[in-house]
C-alpha cells in the first residue's frame, strides 16, 4: 500500500468512529422512530440497515471506485457488519477473495478489488443446494469533481444483503445460503467474474441466485423481479411472495425485445445466467438519480426500501423451501466464459 493510499484510508477509518456513533442511535428503534418509515417490518432491522446506506453514501468514501481507498473503506464498513450480525466467513482464508482491478482513465495505479463473502449453513452444511444472495458496493466514484454517491446504486442492495443475512443467522435456513458483497461491478463485473472462477467456492451447488442492484427509491412502491422469462418456473414464486408483499412486486425487464431495458446483462447476474444458473434480479426502473451525483442518501424513499428488505427475505425464504426443484431447472452454460461485462 502506498504511502497516499495509507494515509486515505486511516483517514476513512477514523471517520468511521464518529459514524459509529449513529449506528448505535438507530441501533433497535422501532419504524416510526426512523425518519420517512411509517411500515413495521417482519423481518429485517430497518434501522441499522438505513444507517449502513447513509454511510456507504457519506461524500467521505468518494463514491466508491473499485481501486480506490474509498472503495476499501467501504468494504471494511461491510465487513465489520458481517462480523456484527455473526455471519460466518466462508472462504478458510477469511471474509475477502482479491482479485485485479484494471487500471482505466483517471485511476491509473488502482488497489486490489475484493469480494466479502460469508454463509449460512443449512441443515447439512456444504452440502445440497444453495442460494446465493449477491449485491454490489462499488459506485463510480468522482467524476470532473463531481462524487457520484450510489445511494440507490448500490449502497441500498448492500445493506439489504446485510440485512438479509442478519434474518437468516438469526433463523437458519434449510439450506445454505452463500452472502456475496461483490466488488467491481460498475468496470465489467469484475467481482462476480472471480466468484464464479474460485475453486474454493463450489458454485456447481448454486441453485438460485439472487442479485440486490437499486432497491430503495421507488415513488410508485414498485419492486421489479426480473429472470423469470430465462426461467418460468419462477414466476409462480414471485406470484405467491406478491400476493402479501408489502411493496407493488412485478415481474419483467427480462425479454429480448425490451431493448435497453432488458436488464438480463446489465448488473452480477449475467455472470450466474451465462453459467446456467437461475437467477431472480430485483431493481427498481431508471430514476432521475440513476449513475448522477444526485443518487443520493436524501432520495432514496426510506418507507419503500424497508418494504422491499422485507419483500427480499420472503422471497428467499420461498426459494429455500423449494430449492432441490429450482436446482432441477439449471441449464447447460451458454458461453464458455463469463461475459466480461461493459465499463461505465
Amino acid at each position: 500500500m502506498t504511502s497516499k493510499r495509507a494515509f486515505a484510508l486511516a483517514a476513512f477509518l477514523g471517520f468511521a468512529a464518529i459514524l459509529l456513533g449513529g449506528f448505535l442511535l438507530l441501533q433497535g428503534r422501532k419504524a416510526d422512530e426512523l425518519p420517512g418509515v411509517t411500515y413495521e417490518p417482519v423481518y429485517v432491522d430497518a434501522g441499522p440497515m438505513l444507517h449502513l446506506v447513509d454511510v456507504l453514501a457519506s461524500d467521505a468514501l468518494e463514491g466508491r471506485a473499485a481501486g480506490t481507498p474509498g472503495n476499501e473503506a467501504a468494504r471494511g464498513f461491510i465487513r465489520k457488519r458481517f462480523e456484527d450480525i455473526g455471519l460466518t466467513p466462508y472462504l478458510d482464508s477469511g471474509w475477502e477473495q482479491p482479485f485485479a482491478i484494471l487500471p482505466r482513465e483517471g485511476l491509473a495505479n488502482p488497489g486490489p478489488g475484493a469480494n466479502l463473502i460469508g454463509w449460512v449453513p443449512g441443515e447439512t452444511p456444504g452440502a445440497g443446494p444453495m442460494i446465493v444472495v449477491t449485491a454490489h458496493f462499488d459506485h463510480l466514484g468522482i467524476r470532473e469533481g463531481q462524487i457520484y454517491n450510489g445511494a440507490d446504486d448500490n449502497a441500498s442492495g448492500s445493506a439489504a444483503l446485510v440485512a438479509m443475512a442478519d434474518y437468516f443467522v438469526r433463523h437458519p435456513p434449510r439450506h445454505d445460503i452463500l452472502f456475496a458483497a461483490l466488488d467491481g461491478e460498475e468496470v465489467g463485473f469484475l467481482g462476480a467474474r472471480a466468484l464464479m472462477r474460485d475453486p474454493a467456492i463450489d458454485l456447481s451447488r448454486a441453485a438460485l441466485n439472487i442479485n440486490l442492484d437499486m432497491v430503495s427509491r421507488s415513488d410508485a412502491g414498485e419492486l421489479y423481479a426480473s429472470g423469470t422469462f430465462h426461467t418460468p418456473q419462477l414466476a409462480d414464486l414471485i406470484a405467491g411472495v406478491a400476493l402479501t408483499a408489502p411493496v407493488k412486486l412485478l415481474m419483467g425487464h427480462d425479454r429480448p425485445e425490451d431493448g435497453p431495458n432488458d436488464w438480463t446483462m446489465q448488473s452480477d447476474h449475467a455472470v450466474f445466467h451465462a453459467a446456467g444458473i437461475p437467477h431472480l434480479y430485483f431493481g427498481v426502473e431508471d430514476h432521475p438519480g440513476y449513475h448522477q451525483p444526485s443518487d443520493d442518501f436524501a432520495e432514496i424513499t426510506p418507507d419503500f426500501y424497508v418494504r422491499a428488505a422485507d419483500t427480499l427475505v420472503s422471497v428467499a425464504l420461498a426459494g429455500d423451501a423449494m430449492l432441490p426443484q429450482i436446482y432441477a431447472l439449471r441449464r447447460t452454460p451458454a458461453e464458455p466464459d463469463q461475459p466480461e461485462g461493459t465499463p461505465e
